[in-house]
């Protein structure tokens, strides 16, 4: 810990692992104090789809602490086709990581302290988005939209707000990732393909060792642009997106996500 920095108060959604542990990490050891919510483990057990039980945490955590930084990372992901997925597993894609992540900021607001920040971990799908992954990218893109907006409200406080997207990191969240793989027709195996890792895009992800220090650095800035993007493939792809027409972009990553099926789709 550096000498004269004062002890900070850090809330961290979805801490039990990946992103979220690595960052837990981290910040305790700088002395910072970090207090965390996850659905298995932590300072407090919690499901962030759970909205009034997520309420009751903030309300606890705000008898004794003023908040310095808030960092949503808890996430929910599933893959399949839009027409094959139940409404049951959407609404549970955006439960989790839409809606936890607004109302993780909605309490946590009235319980920050002076120059204080929300971090949204957000994802370079809500940029560029997937075949077979649509709710996960929408999810993330409201995520970003939502953190933007929210920036503009608390334009006139000393409270911060930016949204980190970054790309594939090789953490559990892709094995752990709900695959559906019901197929009919128009797809044939074209999900299982686009949707399963390989050894291809294994190689591909970042190590979480430098996902976890760069969304550091991030945080630690004294002014947080709008947005971050992590993953320099991420940051040349956000380039050519500014520089190119939408069609040609939704040809490229088509040909880049999607796997054709080796038998003949049907209309």
């Amino acid at each position: 810990m550096k000498k004269n920095k004062e002890k900070r108060t850090i809330v961290i959604t979805g801490a039990s692992s990946g992103i979220g542990k690595g960052l837990k990490e981290a910040f305790e050891k700088k002395g910072d104090k970090v207090i965390s919510i996850s659905i298995d483990s932590g300072d407090y057990v919690c499901d962030v789809s759970d909205t009034n039980k997520l309420k009751e945490i903030f309300n606890e955590i705000g008898k004794e602490n003023k908040i310095d930084m808030l960092i949503t990372c808890a996430g929910y992901g599933i893959s399949g086709a839009v027409e094959l997925l139940s409404e049951e597993m959407a609404k549970k894609e955006f439960d989790v990581n839409f809606w936890g992540t607004v109302n993780s900021c909605k309490f946590a607001i009235p319980l920050m302290n002076k120059n204080s920040k929300l971090i949204m971990i957000s994802s370079a799908t809500a940029l560029f988005p997937v075949p077979f992954k649509a709710y996960y990218c929408s999810s993330k893109a409201a995520v970003s939209s939502f953190s933007q907006a929210l920036r503009m409200e608390l334009s006139q406080t000393d409270i911060q707000v930016t949204a980190i997207c970054p790309g594939d990191i090789k953490t559990n969240f892709t094995k752990n990732r709900v695959k559906i793989y019901d197929t009919n027709s128009r797809y044939n195996d074209s999900i299982q393909l686009s949707t399963q890792p390989t050894e291809k895009t294994e190689k591909r992800r970042m190590s979480p060792e430098y996902a976890i220090r760069k969304i550091e650095l991030i945080c630690e800035k004294k002014k947080l642009k709008p947005q971050y993007i992590v993953g320099k493939q991420y940051k040349i792809f956000n380039f050519l997106k500014n520089v190119s027409s939408l069609s040609l972009q939704l040809k490229v990553l088509t040909k880049l996500f999607y796997k054709k099926s080796k038998k003949n789709p049907k209309k």
